[in-house]
C-alpha cells in the first residue's frame, strides 16, 4: 500500500485529505500532517493507515473542540456535553478534554472567575443566582464557593446596583414588582426590603 495522493481541502483549508492507492483514504489538520510526517509515495501497512484513520478521528474532534471553544469560553462538562452529541466514544472525549486543559483552553476555575466577573459588571445578580448558573454549567462545589468566595463579598452591591438601573424603568418603580423581580434574581426578602427602604442612601 502506498499513499498515492495529499490534498488541500476546498472547504475546510486547514485539513488535507490523504490518498492511499489512489483512493480517499482518511484526512488530517495541517499540525498532524506535520506530526505523524504523512509523505507523497510513503509504503504504508493496513496497520498503519487503521492508526492514521483513528487519528483522523481524534484530529477532527479535537478541531471541533477547539472551534467550539472559541466562540466563547467553555466549562469541561459542557466540551463533554458537546462531543457526546457528535457521537464521540469516552476515551476520545477524555483525550480532547486533555489536550484543551494542557493548553489551558479548558479550566473550569478560570471559567467560573471569569463568568462572575463579566456577570457582576453586565448584569449584576445574587451570589444565589450566580452559584445555580454555574451549577447548571457542572461545575464543582468547591470550585463555585471558592470564586464566589474570593469576588464576591456580599449582594448588597449587586443589589444597590440592580435597584438603581430598574428604577429607570417606569414598570419598576412600583415597589412589588421590583421586588418580585429581585426575589426572582436570587436575593433574600430581607436583604431586597433593606435595600429599598435605604435607596436614598445610594
Amino acid at each position: 500500500m502506498k499513499i498515492t495522493k495529499i490534498m488541500q481541502q476546498v472547504k475546510q483549508r486547514n485539513r488535507y485529505s490523504v490518498y492511499v492507492d489512489d483512493s480517499y483514504s482518511f484526512s488530517l489538520s495541517e499540525s498532524a500532517l506535520l506530526t505523524s510526517a504523512v509523505a507523497n509515495g510513503q509504503e504504508v501497512t493496513h496497520d498503519e493507515v487503521e492508526a492514521f484513520k483513528a487519528s483522523s478521528i481524534d484530529d477532527k474532534l479535537y478541531g471541533r473542540a477547539l472551534r467550539y471553544v472559541a466562540m466563547r469560553p467553555r466549562t469541561t462538562w459542557e466540551i463533554e456535553f458537546y462531543l457526546t452529541r457528535k457521537e464521540a466514544g469516552s476515551v476520545l472525549i477524555e483525550s480532547v478534554i486533555a489536550k484543551l486543559t494542557d493548553i489551558g483552553l479548558l479550566d473550569d476555575h478560570k471559567f467560573a472567575q471569569t463568568f462572575v466577573h463579566d456577570r457582576q459588571l453586565l448584569r449584576p445578580t445574587s451570589k444565589r443566582k450566580l452559584s445555580l448558573e454555574l451549577r447548571k454549567k457542572r461545575v464543582a462545589s468547591d470550585i463555585i464557593d471558592e470564586v464566589l468566595r474570593e469576588t464576591v463579598t456580599n449582594d448588597d452591591t449587586a443589589l444597590n446596583e440592580i435597584i438603581k438601573r430598574k428604577r429607570r424603568q417606569t414598570k419598576y418603580q412600583d415597589d412589588l414588582k421590583l421586588m418580585q423581580y429581585l426575589a426572582r434574581q436570587g436575593f433574600s426578602y430581607g436583604d431586597i426590603k433593606r435595600a429599598i427602604n435605604h435607596e436614598e442612601d445610594y
